[in-house]
């Protein structure tokens, strides 16, 4: 693949990706595919009707990685592009998405990603989605993630969905339903600075006897940024649902947490918990005594708070 240095920095940051990946792959490049590869248990294939990609990924298959990050590295380009994940039954695999946007225009850069995974019984998938902008162009660099899991008997998910930096608006949206003995687990990681909006929408339907949601979510809010994060876990059998929300506000920024719990019946257990605060002067302190400067120090908490 011939990648301009800004397309391999995408790369690196939203997948980790130095070469090219063992396993099943689908490199997406300014709206094309310009590498891909199926391997014997997981095929990639391009959708008919539009833009996007249906992975089928077999029974039993265990410890292959699928990925499938996408760059964008010239202002104007607008994409809505969808991709379904087939997750045969008994199967343990790692998703490894993400999308980073270079953009040093004028117009807007805009990628909607639309995910949809469909794990069979007893399956187990883990997705990390990770998001990423950078370039001095006064073009935004827009990112709205759509993801929606559902959940056979026993199935098991866990989203790492994180937004490193540098993306002037993005609305995120996260659907699952759940069926008997299914669990979820979502780790949310964002930073947003400048005038930065960045929507978090939530709705998880624990509809199956002994579900299991774990949301939670953390967020540092700097400069004029503007957060909001809404959880609604719906409680529709024996289950137990949980989402917290954790954010440092900074400068004049501003976090809003909305959380809605709808038990629908006497044996759903839900839980939200939400805490938004400043950084702790007495944080500060202690590692300024340690020798570091008031902006190492800040620094310092930043990094290990979203960790």
């Amino acid at each position: 693949m011939n990648l301009t240095k800004e397309e391999k920095q995408i790369l690196c940051e939203v997948a980790d990706i130095f070469e090219v990946p063992e396993g099943a792959y689908n490199f997406r490049i300014n709206g094309k595919s310009v590498g891909r590869k199926s391997t014997a248990n997981i095929d990639i294939q391009t959708k008919k009707k539009k833009s996007g990609l249906d992975i089928y990924i077999k029974a039993n298959t265990k410890g292959e990685t699928v990925h499938i990050p996408v760059a964008i590295s010239v202002a104007g380009l607008k994409e809505a592009v969808y991709n379904d994940f087939y997750i045969g039954e008994n199967a343990d695999v790692t998703i490894v998405a993400g999308c980073g946007i270079y953009n040093c225009g004028e117009q807007d850069s805009v990628h909607n990603g639309i995910h949809r995974f469909y794990v069979e019984k007893k399956a187990r998938v883990k997705y990390i989605e990770k998001h990423y902008g950078f370039g001095r162009g006064v073009g935004g660099k827009i990112l709205n993630p759509t993801t929606e899991v559902y959940l056979e008997k026993g199935a098991e998910a866990e989203l790492e969905l994180e937004q490193i930096k540098g993306v002037d608006s993005t609305i995120r949206k996260t659907r699952a339903e759940l069926k008997d003995d299914a669990r979820i687990i979502v780790k949310e990681r964002l930073m947003t600075h400048g005038r930065q909006i960045a929507k978090s929408v939530y709705e998880i339907e624990l509809n199956g006897k002994n579900s299991v949601a774990d949301l939670a979510s953390r967020s540092i809010a700097q400069d004029c940024s503007n957060q909001l994060f809404k959880a609604t876990i719906v409680g529709n059998n024996v289950c137990r649902g949980h989402s917290a929300c954790d954010a440092i506000l900074m400068d004049e920024a501003e976090v809003h947490a909305v959380p809605a719990l709808n038990a629908k019946t006497k044996e759903a257990e839900l839980i939200h918990e939400a805490a938004i605060g400043k950084i702790a002067s007495s944080q500060l302190t202690k590692l300024m005594t340690l020798g570091l400067t008031p902006k190492e120090a800040e620094s310092k908490i930043i990094n290990g708070f979203l960790r």
